[in-house]
């Protein structure tokens, strides 16, 4: 099976749905789920924010911590799986910002890659990943697998 299959068959056997919230991913998690016939069963919804304006807007991520840490940052990641999680039916929620590339910094290199995961009821899990630089398309592709992970792990417990 595929990841997404799996987490497909973890969900339903729970009764969840999952919303995503994607910034450098632009909505590959939900496209990676949605490509499962059936998926309708377990997915709610999927927020692109990729600007900081679109973080605030649809997810509630407050302009003081993006000012205090910037959008690449474990601090704006739990944000954005909370407010994915509140403005929508689901249960389960991940999200993801970072840095694709190419290009970075000294403080924010290319592949750093911040994840949320929350799950209603729950203390919402963060963590970072430096995925290096592997391209843009190498990044995103790692993070969309990372947090299809993330999700899986979460849906299949208990």
């Amino acid at each position: 099976m595929s990841l997404p299959a799996d987490i497909l068959a973890a969900c339903t056997a729970r009764g969840w749905m999952i919303a995503t919230a994607e910034s450098c991913t632009g909505g590959m998690v939900g496209a990676a789920i949605t490509d499962v016939a059936g998926s309708s069963a377990i997915y709610d919804r999927g927020f692109v924010t990729y600007t900081n304006d679109a973080k605030e807007q649809m997810l509630g991520v407050t302009r003081a911590t993006l000012a205090a840490h910037g959008a690449v940052s474990e601090e704006v990641a739990r944000e954005m799986a909370e407010g994915a999680l509140w403005r929508s039916n689901a249960q389960l929620a991940v999200a993801i910002t970072g840095i694709a590339g190419p290009g970075g910094s000294e403080h924010k290199p290319e592949g750093r890659v911040c994840f949320g995961l929350a799950v209603e009821g729950e203390i919402t899990l963060t963590e970072t990943v430096e995925f290096g630089a592997r391209g843009r398309a190498g990044v995103r592709k790692a993070a969309r697998d990372h947090a299809l992970a993330l999700l899986l792990r979460a849906a299949g417990r208990g």
